[in-house]
């Protein structure tokens, strides 16, 4: 049986694991962190996406666990509100339409618990050293003994280790877009009830959206920034002053950012390669293309890609230099249009004419 190791274990990997697995090979997903990561913002499923999640079954679960906003309030940096809408948001775009907006970890999870029983887990490892032959690919471990596998994937998001190890330094295919976004929960100390708030003061802003039946909020603050260096500690107490020097809420904003156990701020950028993969290694979702959150595409990306991936490499026995080359074919029109979105209304949301177009411009048949 083809054996295939696959890093990363958010939502890239796992959904790759469950169509691998349903084409008939051995798969094994290795994640660094401990189990399944919590937190992190509400993410959407647009389009063909949505096509790649009903044939994995997962659907109706996933719209049982959707965000359900009543609209939303735009605010000046008083607090006050300019604007309103019962008709959509910035996070998910339109409330009447077939699309969905769930909570990450939520979809970590289903995608999870759909494929826990068929793939190998190793949580709390990392790959170290990729060395190819003919035969395959030897992988050394920070953790692990090593192993030896026919084709790996770096599904390992923005800064991924597999994408370093055989393609080189990071800085050679990020392109930051100028501004951070940091995501962490807080009790929901507004007492929103479905329905989410906006507000922009000079070069920073936020959305506060209720989850958990309103129990809690997820704050999703960003600000305009040079690249800064990979810290979290640095990062959280930037955001902590950042968000303190804002006049409508801003010091309890900074105490639940100083506060949060699933606080998390990283650049906005794009991955942009002129080749995914090299030899027996690929890359799939932020890894190879991320879109960056400003596209509100990045899940979708991932999803689909996962599905074109998988049927590339089953649509090619033994030859992975022919899936790879098919891959992305499939894909590239995609994630060029997909990408776009992030960069063709800076400081707001795509049209949604933009919108409609990159979601649904692939097909999931060859």
């Amino acid at each position: 049986m083809r054996t295939v190791l696959i890093s990363g274990g958010g939502i890239a990997g796992p959904a790759l694991a469950y169509w691998l697995h349903r084409h008939g090979f051995a798969v094994t997903v290795v994640e660094r962190g401990p189990g399944l990561r919590p937190g992190g913002q509400a993410v959407d499923v647009r389009g063909v996406a949505l096509d790649v999640i009903e044939r994995m079954g997962l659907l109706e679960p996933a719209r049982k666990v959707r965000t359900r906003m009543r609209g939303m309030s735009v605010l000046d940096p008083e607090g006050k509100e300019i604007h309103r809408s019962t008709e959509s948001t910035y996070s998910s775009g339109r409330l009447d339409g077939e699309d969905i907006e769930v909570l990450r970890e939520d979809l970590v999870h289903l995608v999870y618990e759909r494929t826990r029983g068929d793939v190998e887990y190793v949580f709390g490892d990392t790959v170290t050293v990729l060395d190819e032959d003919e035969s395959g690919v030897r992988v050394e471990f920070a953790r692990g003994v090593p192993r030896t596998f026919d084709v790996v994937v770096g599904a390992d998001g923005l800064h991924s280790t597999v994408r370093g190890l055989v393609f080189g330094p990071e800085d050679r295919f990020a392109h930051h877009l100028g501004s951070y976004l940091s995501v962490f929960s807080a009790e929901n100390f507004l007492g929103l009830e479905d329905w989410q708030v906006w507000l922009r003061d000079g070069d920073a802003g936020f959305g506060i959206m209720p989850v958990r039946d309103n129990a809690e909020v997820r704050v999703a603050f960003g600000f305009e920034s040079a690249p800064l260096a990979r810290d979290t500690d640095a990062l959280r107490r930037l955001v902590t002053e950042r968000l303190a020097a804002l006049s409508w809420e801003g010091r309890r904003l900074a105490e639940a950012a100083a506060a949060a156990p699933d606080f998390y701020c990283d650049a906005m950028a794009q991955i942009r390669m002129d080749r995914w993969s090299k030899g027996r290694v690929t890359l799939l979702g932020d890894a190879g293309y991320c879109p960056s959150p400003l596209s509100g595409q990045g899940t979708s990306l991932a999803l689909v890609g996962a599905h074109v991936l998988a049927d590339c490499l089953a649509g090619a026995p033994g030859d992975h230099r022919a899936a790879f080359v098919r891959y992305e074919e499939r894909m590239r029109a995609f994630v060029r249009l997909n990408q776009a979105l992030a960069t063709e209304n800076p400081g707001g949301p795509a049209p949604e004419a933009s919108v409609d177009r990159a979601k649904n411009a692939v097909s999931l048949e060859d």
